[in-house]
């Protein structure tokens, strides 16, 4: 790629995402979180719904944009904390009044409480990313004997471990006294941060290792948010403030320090990962992208406008199609002119000659 051209762009999807959403209820309404996966975005909200966008193609009305297609409304009726989608078992995991609700992909129909019940008394949960980067099952895939979805609850003092596939399964249960408010799982490692300190544990001999706390600044009056994304199979980058700035650290599984360490003039909202680039969200409403393997800032984007308030990035496994505005304008017919000019051939031997009329492009 051209140093001149920035790794990313932005993009609008949905106009007016909630428009629909308020006229129905007549309450103030809000996005507090997001997923999406090929044609299809998931969207929750403050008052307990969960929206579902498809992508129009062509030949309808609305082609080439996402259109609100099915709403669904959560037995709580309270906010919808997180979406995680896991394409290859067709399900969605869905955080809300602490407890998880089971829905089905794509047309997130409630799976019945007869087959998994919601499981309760849930603080934040994880599930094994490298899980969430199986593909979609395919309509020959969905008969066939398929992997179970392993994923961490973490409660008020425990973590609980399950299985996902047609049904739930409850493994194992690992003491956690600190709690924990928010954890991200790669295979058998998870990091976990408390109120204070980063940990990594091991899930399969339930040893665990304190890393660094979240503030190094103890009298500091920023208040500082966990972030935790997972870099790699046995990789975790987390953000620790120091009093003067925050640092970015990678850190393995087993605890280990590696690569540099990513700095930032103030403690960002929101973290993602795709290698090679490292994305925040600032508080000023910026976004900085660095490359992970020099630690360079390769692209800065400036605060947005107040109508376009950002809030949260959210890193969707399996991709998802972006709609390309001016697709059918670049498919249409051009005219190329053609120029002539004679061009001439001489025979193996060196005596015969031809003149034959050629075109240029």
């Amino acid at each position: 790629m051209s140093s001149d051209v920035p790794p990313y762009q932005l993009q609008q999807l949905v106009t007016n995402v909630l428009d629909e959403a308020i006229r129905i209820s007549g309450t103030n309404v809000e996005i507090r979180c997001a997923q999406a996966l090929g044609s299809e975005l998931y969207v929750g909200c403050t008052n307990g719904e969960l929206l579902r966008f498809a992508l129009q193609r062509e030949g309808t009305s609305t082609a080439n944009s996402y259109v609100l297609l099915s709403r669904q409304s959560l037995p709580s009726d309270k906010a919808v904390d997180e979406i995680v989608l896991a394409p290859s078992i067709s399900r969605a995991l869905i955080l809300s009044d602490h407890q998880i609700y089971f829905y089905i992909l794509p047309a997130l129909d409630p799976v019945s409480p007869q087959t998994i019940k919601p499981i309760r008394n849930v603080v934040t949960f994880a599930v094994d990313e490298q899980h969430l980067h199986r593909p979609p099952m395919t309509g020959n895939e969905i008969h066939q004997q398929t992997e179970s979805v392993e994923f961490c609850v973490i409660k008020r003092s425990t973590i609980a471990m399950y299985s996902l596939r047609e049904r739930l399964f409850y493994q194992r249960e690992i003491p956690l006294p600190n709690g924990g408010t928010l954890a991200r799982r790669t295979g058998q490692y998870l990091c976990v941060a408390d109120k204070e300190f980063y940990n990594v544990i091991n899930l399969i001999t339930a040893q665990m290792i304190p890393l660094l706390p979240l503030s190094q600044a103890f009298d500091s009056p920023v208040k500082v948010k966990p972030l935790i994304t997972v870099v790699s199979p046995i990789e975790f980058l987390i953000l620790s403030w120091s009093g003067a700035a925050s640092l970015g650290l990678f850190i393995t599984g087993e605890g280990e320090p590696v690569r540099g360490t990513l700095e930032w003039a103030s403690h960002p909202l929101s973290v993602n990962v795709d290698y090679p680039y490292i994305t925040t969200l600032l508080p000023d409403n910026s976004i900085e992208i660095h490359n992970m393997d020099t630690q360079s800032i390769v692209q800065a984007i400036p605060a947005s406008s107040a109508e376009e308030d950002r809030r949260k990035f959210v890193r969707s496994f399996n991709g998802f199609l972006v709609p390309a505005l001016q697709e059918s304008k670049k498919l249409q017919k051009v005219a190329i002119p053609l120029r002539r000019r004679k061009v001439t051939a001489e025979s193996t031997s060196g005596e015969n000659k031809l003149e034959v009329p050629a075109a240029d492009l």
